[in-house]
């Protein structure tokens, strides 16, 4: 994210927890792929401690460009495939829960569009190896990625619309807040998009704490709850 490896260490750890306790919170199995976001979040920030401490010079050039590519990999081709595809899974096939076929079909074209864009993100990591500028205390990472503009629309469509066509009331206030944490990225930090939009999300991802919780509410039988 921004200022210090220190700050991104206590940002991490926070993250971190709450996605531990997001997935101790799941009863159902195929809740397990979106209620895994917090925590990948939360490991995303402590993995760029790493690279900060790489950019001070706190560590060696091995470890700093490993920790460099870990980031880019987790940030680019795994984010987009896990929250399209986690929306799919949760969200159960038609019928479940009142979910219409159309529903359905569009939630599988956002995780279809998901996977695709990881696919060609993690094509471009493996051809150009990953560096990190700092850029008015924000780092600024460099991917060689080809087509940039349309792969990050294609990212954001595939993370932020399958987050809104969830058909679940926290799940679209989840991605309406992505959304506009990705706007103000992009106005405020170009150079450092994709680290200031990760870092934001895996701020409004506590909403993510409250949807589980949500469902193993509803996971619960009615002759339990009484």
């Amino acid at each position: 994210m921004c200022w210090s490896a220190e700050a991104d260490l206590v940002a991490g750890t926070a993250v971190a927890g709450l996605g531990l306790l997001c997935l101790a919170r799941v009863r159902r199995p195929r809740d397990l792929p979106l209620a895994a976001v917090p925590l990948l979040l939360g490991v995303h920030q402590l993995t760029e401690a790493a690279v900060w401490l790489g950019v001070d010079g706190r560590i060696g050039a091995a470890p700093a460009l490993w920790a460099r590519t870990a980031w880019a990999v987790i940030a680019l081709p795994l984010l987009p495939a896990l929250v399209s595809v986690g929306v799919w899974c949760a969200m159960g096939p038609p019928g479940a829960a009142g979910r219409s076929a159309a529903g359905q079909r569009r939630r599988a074209g956002f995780a279809l569009l998901g996977v695709t864009v990881a696919v060609l993100l993690l094509a471009a990591l493996l051809a150009h190896p990953v560096t990190v500028q700092v850029h008015h205390h924000l780092l600024a990472y460099g991917t060689g990625i080809p087509y940039a503009p349309v792969l990050v629309t294609g990212y954001l469509l595939a993370t932020v619309g399958a987050l809104v066509a969830g058909g679940d009331r926290l799940l679209r206030l989840l991605g309406w807040l992505a959304g506009a944490a990705a706007v103000v990225c992009a106005l405020l930090w170009r150079l450092a998009f994709v680290s200031t939009w990760c870092a934001l999300a895996a701020l409004v991802s506590v909403v993510l704490l409250r949807w589980v919780g949500s469902r193993a509410g509803s996971a619960v039988p009615a002759a339990q709850r009484r």
